[in-house]
């Protein structure tokens, strides 16, 4: 039987990068409220967080109708400044107020990714419901405040994790990556490569 993956997640850029490695999938997004799951389980660091978002996204959907026989990958990118964690600004302010922070400075990109093996055994399946999380330390170059106004103006930064982005309009003002490069856009192939393993699948069972 043809294995069948779906990403648990609107993100376009996610998409690209499996579509760019070649990875045969299709979407189905969760209804997660992330905020109400992260307040279930109270304080956590941007690491455990990444991972619980994650998880509760890729049950979510491989719990919903057309999931089955399917092995389902949910994602969740948490930026850590500073010791805080940061998730999505959505406010113009609070983004100009993160990058000014950033300007010259550095923080870790977490994200969390989680895998649902939904297949029957008698089809292969493993029962796997496994998770990892993929980081990289991002450095950021110096901005004018112009280019700071100029960039949140776009609202490129308000939906995405940290208040940037590297594969966009953000990517000028990144000057280095120390890890996984698809970790920062949101999804790691290396990572998910490992998670497969699990479920006794390769990345090659879902090339085009």
């Amino acid at each position: 039987m043809t294995s069948h993956l779906i990403l648990a997640s609107a993100s376009p850029a996610r998409t690209k990068v499996l579509t760019d490695a070649g990875i045969s999938h299709s979407v189905l997004v969760s209804a997660v409220d992330e905020d109400a799951v992260a307040a279930q389980y109270g304080p956590l660091d941007a690491f455990d967080t990444s991972l619980l978002l994650a998880r509760a996204k890729a049950e979510a959907v491989a719990s919903a109708d057309g999931s089955e026989g399917a092995l389902v990958i949910g994602c969740d990118s948490i930026f850590e400044f500073d010791g805080e964690a940061h998730g999505k600004p959505w406010e113009p302010e609070i983004a100009r107020a993160r990058i000014r922070r950033m300007s010259g400075s550095f923080g870790v990109l977490h994200t969390g990714h989680w895998l649902v093996d939904t297949r029957d055994v008698s089809d292969g399946g493993s029962g796997a419901t496994v998770g990892a999380v993929a980081s990289a330390s991002v450095h950021f170059a110096q901005l004018t405040d112009d280019e700071i106004d100029a960039y949140v103006a776009t609202g490129e930064p308000l939906q995405v994790a940290g208040s940037f982005t590297i594969d966009g309009l953000g990517g000028a003002f990144i000057t280095r990556v120390d890890g996984d490069p698809h970790a920062v856009i949101g999804l790691s192939v290396s990572t998910l490569r490992g998670l497969l393993a699990s479920a006794n699948l390769t990345v090659m069972d879902f090339w085009v």
